[in-house]
């Protein structure tokens, strides 16, 4: 973990932010620090999805799921991630990072970030995870939903989601193909 300080603070200080629900959207504030920048002088693209990974802990902190998925012996994995970029983070800028559960499938969630500067976004990431049992094997949507009080009951997916989700699988299928 490139960001070892960062994922120390938010283990002590997530606890203390206000709770958020499962559904509702988690806002983490940061700072951009000169080590998080490229030569351009600007957030370096693979910072961003560490950046991410934080967020989804203090929201899954603050929405009080960290427990009870480390009770069960659960752990979140990403199957695939985007990023999309409108306008750079300087150096000192503060941010935020906007955290929601968007969609969720019979195999996957989907959680969406949103990179806020003065309540303006300027970025967009989005990721699709499954969760893992320690003991081996998958931890089924409908446990997943159970366990964080959800209904089963799903969304219908939106469009932009649904054209990533199918891409992602017949691209996964054109590179990894299933052993028939």
């Amino acid at each position: 973990m490139n960001l070892i300080f960062r994922l120390i603070y938010t283990f002590l200080i997530s606890r203390f932010r206000s709770k958020v629900g499962a559904l509702e959207e988690c806002r983490t504030p940061y700072r951009c620090w000169p080590t998080d920048c490229d030569v351009l002088g600007h957030i370096n693209n693979g910072v961003y999805f560490s950046m991410q990974d934080l967020a989804r802990i203090d929201y899954m902190i603050r929405m009080g799921a960290a427990p009870k998925f480390s009770a069960n012996g659960w752990y979140p994995v990403v199957a695939a991630e985007r990023m999309r970029f409108k306008k750079s983070i300087k150096p000192f800028q503060k941010f935020q990072i906007s955290t929601r559960l968007a969609h969720w499938d019979d195999k996957y969630t989907y959680i969406e970030h949103k990179f806020l500067v003065k309540g303006e976004p300027v970025a967009w990431g989005m990721i699709r995870a499954r969760f893992l049992k320690k003991s081996g094997g998958l931890v089924s949507t409908e446990e997943l939903l159970g366990v964080l009080g959800i209904p089963l009951q799903k969304p219908e997916m939106p469009a932009h989601l649904k054209a990533w989700a199918e891409a992602e699988d017949r691209h996964i299928e054109a590179v990894l193909p299933t052993k028939s």
